[in-house]
This record gives C-alpha cells, structure tokens and sequence, in this order.
C-alpha cells in the first residue's frame, strides 16, 4: 500500500513540476510575478489535481447518470451554469483567491502564534510510530477533516446570514454531478477560511491536503449525481450514496427541522456515522425532489424567492439574501 501511495503521489509530483516548468514559472518571470512563484507552483498542483477530477467525472459519474437516472433533464440551462461554478472551482480559479486573500493573512497570524511560543498540536502525534505510514496518517486526517465538514455544514444550516448565501447550493431543482460546486463564492471563501486553519492547526501536509480536498470533492460529485442508487442497509452507514444525499436536497425536508425552521438530515459529507452520532440521519429509501420551499410557495405578499438564473445573478441575489433585501 505505502509503495502504491509513493509512486502516485512521485508521479503527481512530477507532472505538476513539469507542467510548472514548462508553462507557468515562463510567464510568471514573463509577467513580472516572480514574487509569487511559490503560489504558482500550488495553484499548478490544484489546476492538476482539478483536471483529473474532471476526467473521472466525465468518465465515470457522468456515464452513471445517463445509465439510471432519478429524473428527467428538464432545465439545462440551470445544469450548464453548474458546469462554470464546478470550472471555477477544479481549474484554481478560486484556489487564485484562496492563495491571494486568505494564505497571506493566515501565514503571518500562524507565524505570530509561533514567535509568541504557543504550540501547535499535530494529530498524528496522538499515534506515534502508526502514523509513520502514509496511509494511516491520511485516513486519519481525511475522518478529521470529515468531522469538521459535518459541522460546517450544520452551521451552514443553523445560522440564517449562512442560510442566506448556501440556500443557492439547494435551489438548484435538477441535481446533477455539476451541482456540488453549486455555492456562492462568498460561502466557498467562508468555508476554504476554515479548512485552512484546520490543515494548519491539526499539522496536515500541503500533499495530504490537496489529496484529501480531491477525494472529498469527488465523492460530493457523485452524491450529488442524477444516479438512482444506493449502498445497500450497511454500505448506506459506511459511506455517503446519492440517495443519503439527495434527501438532504429534498424540498422541506432535508434543510428543515420542526416547524419548518432551519435544520434539516443528512448533513455528512462523507461518512454518514456523524449523522448517526448526532440524531441527524434518514434512511429511508426514497428518491424526493429537490430544491428550497420558498421557490415553489408564496410569501405573505404572494411572492416566490428568486434564486437567478446565471452565474452572476445568482451571486448578486445571495448577497440581497445575506443583507435582507431579497
């Protein structure tokens, strides 16, 4: 297993510096940017990494989705738009951000913790000696960074100012392997904040963590795919399926409590135990359309929310949603 992980990680490792090399750092120096080689050379790497999750996408998931799926394409226009947000997101154009607007300020705050001599605590000190072998270490921080997710999910759900913007992940109406990157920018950059603290905090390596946010990445594709499947009574506990997922999207239910109010199942991004840790799990085999109740039921003034129909109006409405004008 260890010789399997070394010679593909040597091998992503090598292309990454070839396609640097070849390409980038050239119009880095080109552009006058050699100030930013070192982020160059990681965006290279997410670029990579965004390019082979975009081949097993189109050559495993999409596929799956024509063989069975839940529903119908009714809007594909709304499934096109969900194509730019899932570029934006695998090709580093968002990664470009990160890198730009959140690295800095979390490089010179971790670097202040250091200076005042205040430890940072490494989880794989808790298993010394096991945790010398990659895979361990990796599967460590990869059940971390899914406990983690849980709860920003939760949060992304509990809160209204974060409702306000993730509501636009839940509008879309015909989920599709596209629609995970679905989100406002302004959520993703919320969320990329956190997971980058964590990855510091918690001691992951910067390889560990690009493969950690791929494999998390790839998986929320398929749960979010039109694909009428699920795991069986066991597999269902193991690891997050369409069908566990999608009644998560289900209109007023998987992103409702009692009542009506924020809450909702089947918050796991992953491992579905959280769910079942924390009261939050449905099984039920059942296949719901999806979507948010206020698109399809009027307000008091007889008004239906508007979620938008492109990119960018639907970035702009978000922020009307956070500021309480829409």
């Amino acid at each position: 297993m260890n010789f399997h992980l070394d010679f593909f990680a040597d091998a992503f490792v090598n292309v990454q510096q070839a396609l640097f090399e070849a390409v980038v750092q050239p119009l880095m120096f080109h552009w006058g940017w050699a100030t930013y080689i070192e982020e160059a050379f990681d965006a290279t790497g997410w670029f990579l990494m965004g390019v082979l999750q975009l081949v097993v996408m189109l050559v495993v998931i999409v596929p799956l989705q024509k063989w069975r799926p839940v529903e119908p394409l009714q809007d594909r226009r709304a499934v096109r738009v969900d194509v730019i947000y899932t570029l934006i997101q695998r090709l580093g154009l968002f990664q470009l951000v990160v890198f730009f607007a959140i690295d800095p300020w979390l490089g010179d705050w971790f670097d202040a913790w250091h200076l005042a001599g205040l430890p940072i605590w490494h989880l794989d000190d808790l298993w010394p000696g096991v945790t010398d072998v990659p895979w361990v270490t990796f599967l460590l921080y990869l059940v971390a960074f899914d406990f983690f997710n849980y709860w920003i999910h939760r949060a992304q759900h509990r809160f209204d100012f974060w409702w306000a913007l993730h509501a636009l992940h839940h509008s879309q109406r015909q989920m599709t392997v596209w629609t995970d990157s679905r989100n406002h920018l302004l959520d993703d950059l919320m969320q990329a904040t956190l997971l980058a603290t964590l990855s510091q905090i918690i001691g992951v390596e910067p390889g560990q963590y690009v493969a950690i946010v791929a494999l998390t990445k790839l998986s929320e594709n398929l749960s979010h795919a039109n694909f009428k499947c699920w795991f069986g009574p066991w597999g269902e506990r193991l690891w997050v399926s369409p069908r566990f997922h999608r009644l998560h999207h289900a209109i007023g239910l998987g992103h409702e409590g009692p009542n009506g109010v924020l809450g909702g199942c089947n918050f796991a991004v992953l491992l579905p135990i959280w769910d079942l840790l924390f009261g939050t799990a449905n099984f039920e085999l059942r296949y719901e359309p999806t979507g948010v109740r206020d698109q399809l039921e009027p307000d008091a003034q007889n008004r239906l929310r508007r979620y938008g129909d492109g990119f960018w109006e639907q970035q702009w409405l978000g922020l009307l949603r956070l500021v309480g004008k829409a």
